[in-house]
């Protein structure tokens, strides 16, 4: 299904910050449709003169109209000309009488989208359709009379420009609140005129045993938070009922997240919506998250300051070897634990067990600065193309065996004399292949090495990744590895 960018770019007519205005609109589609107990859908028009649906959402208290998807379809013809008529004049329009919608009576509002531009003319963006359904009318209760009427307040300021409030928060937090959690309705003097039973459940569990209704939202939450306890700076704020904005209260154990949408009249504050969550488990659930990603990252930072320490053991102890054999052994082994370091220390730096191998392998390959500067050998190490994000563990094999590659590559390859080793790493969707090519002297085509470093690489190039490796002369001289590990295979480990 196209986004709501894709519909509304696709009619040629809107600026980003027009986009972004019907963005806000539809992210709060299902506030709208729950408040109005009706179906939702946002309108942009089209260069034919028409329009087309970009959003829709069905209300979560009453049963829905539309059982199909209607996103991306024209307007129907029952409804084409109460929409243009909202769109052109700027006005409401309802339906002079009911309008049947596959034999069910509906009762539809058109409301034009208006964008506020400041000291400039508001411009008109589309229209949202609210959609009742009038097969199960009966008998209001207060709740449904309040809920309608906030609907009609915010309704009014979707038509004069003044919601959605861009100086809202963007990116609400896991448990924004909803109306059907929680709904308190406070008038210009932020004392609450109703509070759903689900708003009063939410209050007692902090601690407030009395009625809501009739106080003063400001001191009821005065009394309920401890003297000395930290709060959330934007709380004040929030539950006078002055600014669109977001906030948590703590008490007793409990947490209950708060939204305050400011009401307006024209310019003129009526007063505000109050919406309200418990949000305890939600914010325990985030909590011992972060404890474990704190956790992980701290145990692969401890994992990293081993594997350096041993490395640096390894180092020292060859160093006072007498042998050479012995030396070159250690040498060897205090790379391939650096390597290992190099991605651990990598993964303590982020949240995500993912890796962003490009920047662990440029790590990678500084460790083979030693070896490049052996006497009579100068070695020149680029690499090119890009590996992408590798889940971590297929990074620590794909470092480990690199390393070994590109070792091999200057020690044997380009033994005694100068030259180039370049990595080219190509990676799609079906697999990654990696190519570790020198300009020494080359292997006899069919025969490859049957050192450590070799079955080294092979075990974890076939084994812990299930790729292929091939080792063959370059035309010429030289010598090209080639590696392909399926992409496929590791999304689904």
């Amino acid at each position: 299904m196209s986004t709501l960018s894709d519909l509304v770019y696709a009619q040629g007519r809107a600026s980003e910050e027009d986009v972004e205005w019907l963005h806000r609109l539809a992210g709060d589609g299902q506030l709208l449709a729950d408040l109005a107990f009706a179906d939702i859908v946002l309108w942009v028009p089209t260069p034919d003169d028409s329009f087309v649906a970009v959003a829709h959402t069905r209300p979560g208290g009453a049963a829905t109209l539309f059982y199909r998807d209607i996103v991306g379809g024209r307007v129907r013809p029952q409804w084409n000309t109460q929409v243009r008529e909202a769109f052109q004049t700027g006005r409401i329009v309802d339906s002079a009488s009911p309008d049947w919608f596959e034999e069910t009576p509906t009762r539809v509002r058109a409301v034009p989208v208006v964008r506020a531009q400041g000291t400039d003319a508001p411009q008109t963006l589309g229209v949202v359709t609210r959609h009742t359904n009038l097969g199960e009318t009966r008998t209001p209760s207060r709740q449904q009379i309040t809920f309608n009427d906030c609907a009609d307040d915010l309704f009014g300021m979707v038509a004069s420009g003044e919601f959605p409030d861009m100086a809202a928060p963007t990116s609400p937090r896991r448990g924004a609140p909803r109306a059907s959690d929680g709904l308190i309705r406070l008038d210009v003097d932020g004392i609450t005129t109703f509070a759903s039973p689900n708003a009063l459940s939410a209050f007692n569990r902090l601690g407030f045993v009395d009625e809501l209704e009739g106080e003063s939202l400001v001191e009821v939450v005065t009394t309920i938070l401890p003297d000395k306890r930290q709060f959330d700076e934007s709380l004040p704020v929030v539950v006078t009922g002055r600014a669109p904005w977001r906030a948590d209260m703590e008490s007793r154990g409990v947490t209950v997240s708060l939204r305050t949408i400011p009401l307006r009249d024209h310019g003129t504050r009526i007063g505000a919506i109050v919406l309200c969550r418990d949000v305890t488990e939600i914010r325990h659930q985030e909590q011992e998250l972060i404890t474990k990603d704190a956790t992980i990252r701290e145990i692969h930072h401890r994992v990293k300051n081993n594997l350096q320490t041993v490395a640096s053991l390894l180092r020292i102890q060859a160093r006072r070897s007498h042998s050479e054999e012995a030396r070159e052994a250690l040498t060897h082994a205090m790379r391939r634990v650096a390597a290992i370091a190099v991605v651990h220390d990598t993964l303590s730096e982020g949240l995500a067990q993912n890796v962003e191998f490009d920047e662990v392998f440029a790590r990678v390959l500084k460790l083979v600065a030693e070896v490049a500067a052996a006497p009579n050998t100068r070695a020149r190490t680029r690499s090119s193309g890009r590996f992408g994000t590798l889940p971590s563990e297929y990074a620590t094999p794909l470092a480990l065996a690199l390393t070994e590659l590109v070792t091999n590559a200057v020690e044997h390859g380009l033994a005694g004399q100068e030259g180039d080793v370049e990595i080219i790493a190509e990676r799609n969707e079906e697999r990654l292949e990696v190519r570790v090519r020198d300009t020494g002297s080359g292997l006899p085509e069919g025969q490859v090495g049957n050192g450590l470093g070799t079955q080294i690489v092979r075990t974890l190039i076939q084994g812990e990744l299930s790729g292929t490796i091939d080792w063959h002369t370059l035309t010429g001289s030289g010598t090209e590895v080639t590696i392909e590990i399926p992409m496929r295979y590791i999304a689904q480990r």
